[in-house]
This record gives structure tokens, sequence and C-alpha cells, in this order.
């Protein structure tokens, strides 16, 4: 019975692992916006929590006209910049499209924004906007040797922050697995004191009523 137990807890605590690390290496933001004149830039942001995290972005304008070409004047500004210290990672001037990647050294949140460069009030762009952070930007070697960063550490990062992932999600699931343990442990131990209880209750009872009895005949002169 405790192998068949034993052997249940370690087939959930397997299946909780591989469900944990299926969302934690699966995290992209994927997203459509418009873009319009006069109106403020579109920022969005990243928090990172993790140092030397790899950070990859992808952005182009979307053609409304399948087929044909954009106009060359139809372009926007992309910027990425620590929310912090206000440090720019990258910044794009007057571009259709576009690829960002680097290291994120820092914690903290990570902004990226855009702007239109058009100056015709009734233009309105729509973007496509493609962010992976962590073990999610993997798989991008053109982009990383554009950006200088040598492809081997980057590599030895994807490996480093998988394996931190597996350790931080085992360390969870260890702590856990010994809070439940606790947590049977103060249960067992609860329901023997409340059995005992009911017991000395019951036995406190039932000597009650045989002294009364007891009582109640020797006044009645029965016994």
């Amino acid at each position: 019975m405790n192998t068949f137990r034993l052997n249940t807890q370690q087939s959930y605590l397997f299946f909780l692992l591989l469900l944990s690390l299926g969302l934690f290496t699966y995290s992209v933001q994927s997203m459509r916006f418009d873009l319009s004149h006069g109106k403020s830039a579109r920022c969005f942001f990243e928090d990172i929590q993790k140092i030397s995290t790899m950070v990859y972005g992808n952005y182009s304008i979307v053609n409304p006209n399948k087929g044909h070409p954009l106009h060359p004047n139809h372009t926007i500004t992309v910027q990425v910049t620590h929310a912090e210290d206000g440090g720019k990672y990258h910044l794009a001037e007057r571009v259709q499209a576009g690829q960002f990647a680097f290291t994120a050294y820092q914690t903290g949140d990570y902004l990226v924004c855009f702007m239109l460069t058009d100056d015709d009030p009734q233009l309105t762009f729509s973007v496509d906007f493609d962010w992976k952070t962590g073990v999610t930007a993997k798989g991008r070697p053109n982009i990383v040797k554009k950006s200088n960063i040598d492809y081997m550490t980057y590599e030895v990062q994807i490996m480093q922050e998988t394996a931190l992932a597996i350790k931080e999600e085992m360390s969870y699931l260890l702590q856990r697995n010994t809070e439940m343990l606790e947590l049977n442990w103060m249960t067992d131990n609860r329901m023997l004191l409340f059995i005992f209880v009911s017991y000395f209750i019951c036995f406190s009872v039932a000597g009650l009523q045989l002294w009364h009895l007891k009582t109640f005949f020797q006044k009645k002169k029965l016994i």
C-alpha cells in the first residue's frame, strides 16, 4: 500500500514538473496594434526577473495592400530601454520592419515604444510585434549574430536557463511535497487527539451515568 502511494506521488510530481516546465518555457507575446498620427507612442513592457536573460523582438508594419510595396514614407521609430536607468538597448528610426536581440544584465521592466514618423494626419498603421524572453528566445542564431552576441555564449545561456528552470521547479515541488507531508502529519495527530478526547468524553459520560444510577438505587434502597 505504501509502495503504491509512493509511486502515485512520484508520478504526480513528475506530471506537475512537465506541466510547469511547459508553461515556463513557452512565454511569448505576439500582438497587433494600431498607430495613429498625433497620438502618443505605444509602449509595452516586460518584467524580467533573471539576470542574463535573452530578449528577442521582431516587428513589422502590416501592409494593407498585399502584392504592393509600402510607401517609403510609411515608417516608424522603435526604441527599447530599461525603465529604471533609461539605458537604450535598441533604436531604429524610420523603418518599416526590424528585429532586436540582447542579453538583459539587469532585472526590472524593459520598455519597447513605437512611434509614427509619417506626418499624414489621416494615416493609421497596424504593426505586428513578437516579443520573446528567456528560453523562448532560442532558435534565433541569425539575429543573435547580428547583435554581436557570441553564439556559443548564447547556447550556454539557453542551457543554463533551462537547467535553472528545472532546478527551481524541482525545489518548488519538493517544498510542496514537504508541506503536504507536514500537513498530513498534523492532520493525523489532530485526528488521534480527537479520537482520544472522544473516547475520554464517552467513558466519562458512561461513568457519570453509572454513578448516578448507583446513587439513585441506593436512595431507593434497591441495592
